[in-house]
């Protein structure tokens, strides 16, 4: 990776894409709400919408409405 600065929900969503291939949020487990993600994390409801947004993106995780975001079956991480 390049020492470029890099957004917070990007930030964001790389650590959470670390926690579920790590197994740490297996596959089926509910991500925290918006405003536990706020305080976990310190960071802005917009900077969560956008992280779980590129999640969603990145193939890791499915919303389903008024009943949370859950983490789809991945590949773990080699170590």
């Amino acid at each position: 990776m390049s020492d470029l600065p890099q957004y917070e929900y990007v930030k964001l969503a790389d650590r959470i894409e670390g926690e579920i291939r790590s197994g740490r949020l297996p596959a089926g487990a509910a991500l925290p709400g918006e405003r536990a993600m706020i305080d976990m994390y310190g960071v802005s409801i917009g900077t969560v919408r956008r992280a779980v947004r590129e999640l969603r993106d990145r193939g890791l995780v499915a919303t389903l409405p008024a009943k949370g975001t859950y983490v789809l079956a991945v590949e773990p991480e080699e170590e």
